[in-house]
């Protein structure tokens, strides 16, 4: 079977055709470019040793702006605004991207008080 000029001159990781990053082998003797469709026989990945992990986070590691410290301090800015359960003057933000990318931010407002929170889609 002849085989028709490549693009690429790579590790047989990527796809010869378009570059792309190739999935790992699997129980078929070829292994498809999900990205241009070109067909690689599963004999140019002998000898390679693939490996994959997943690491997740433990939720008492993450550090989260709104959560207080050691000495019960608000992490984050201190700005003048007006906590509408008590009235205080104080608060401290943060803000997170909640939505798509093509929307505002959502800020996330505590007040130093009370320790009330409301939020705030800008």
């Amino acid at each position: 079977m002849d085989k028709a000029p490549t693009c690429f001159c790579s590790e047989s990781d990527f796809c010869s055709d378009c570059g792309s990053v190739l999935p790992p082998p699997g129980l078929h003797d070829t292994v498809t470019c999900l990205c241009c469709g070109q067909r690689t026989h599963v004999t140019e990945f002998l000898g390679k040793f693939v490996q994959r992990s997943v690491v997740f986070n433990k939720l008492d590691t993450l550090a989260l702006l709104n959560e207080s410290d050691e000495t019960g301090a608000l992490k984050g800015p201190l700005i003048d605004r007006r906590c509408s359960r008590c009235g205080c003057e104080k608060m401290v933000y943060y803000t997170r991207q909640m939505r798509s990318a093509d929307e505002g931010q959502t800020v996330f407002y505590t007040c130093v008080q009370c320790r009330f929170q409301e939020k705030e889609d800008s």
